[in-house]
Formats: C-alpha cells, structure tokens, sequence
C-alpha cells in the first residue's frame, strides 16, 4: 500500500485536533453545559420548600398509658384496610405506643379478633 493512499478502515483527521483521543472532533465542555443526568434537572431556586408539621402522638396528647389488645377501635385505627400496621411515619406514633400498638395486633390476631390479611 501506498504512504500517498489514506487507510479506508481510519476516518480522516480534522486538522488541528488529535485524532486518536477518546472524544476527537467534539468541542471542548463549557462551564455552564454539562452531560449526564443532571443537565435535565430544573434549577431548584424556583421551587418552594414546606416544613411539614411534625406528627404529635395521638395516644400521647389522650394521656394513654398503656394500649390493650381489648381495645379494639384503638388497635383497629392503627391498621390499614388490608390488615397491615402501619407504620410511625404514617400515624406519627411515638415508639413506646407503636410497640404497645403492635404487641395488641399480634394478640388479637392470634386469638382471631383481627384477620392477618384484612
């Protein structure tokens, strides 16, 4: 092969730029453009942020002292329809009540006064 004839299998150098980096022929990235996933994100200055009010334990503010699994409507209001107890994030319960709270649905689960699966 001849040095005059140029390899068909490389693609032809832009003069100036180095073509056998990683990246040749693109243009260099500036400072206000970026690549990724965070170049779709909006800018966050326009969004507003609220504080969420803090959850106070309901059995706490009643001055509750203990929670028994023979009272049903209390125990009953601390599970969603399907059964399931929910958690202290979602009732706001403080973990002394939340582990009297799922002491008594285990009772009355185990003597069949509440269902395992709603």
């Amino acid at each position: 092969m001849d040095n005059r004839e140029q390899d068909v299998s490389r693609p032809a150098a832009i003069p100036g730029k180095n073509a056998g980096a990683p990246g040749a022929g693109l243009p260099p990235p500036s400072a206000g453009s970026s690549y990724g996933p965070a170049a779709n994100r909006r800018p966050s200055h326009n969004r507003r942020h609220f504080a969420p009010r803090r959850k106070v334990c309901r059995l706490c503010a009643e001055h509750v002292e203990h929670i028994d699994f023979k009272q049903g409507q209390i125990v009953k209001s601390f599970c969603s329809e399907s059964g399931k107890i929910l958690s202290r994030r979602i009732t706001g319960a403080c973990a002394k009540h939340q582990r009297q709270i799922t002491r008594a649905v285990k009772i009355n689960r185990n003597l069949s006064l509440m269902s395992y699966d709603g």
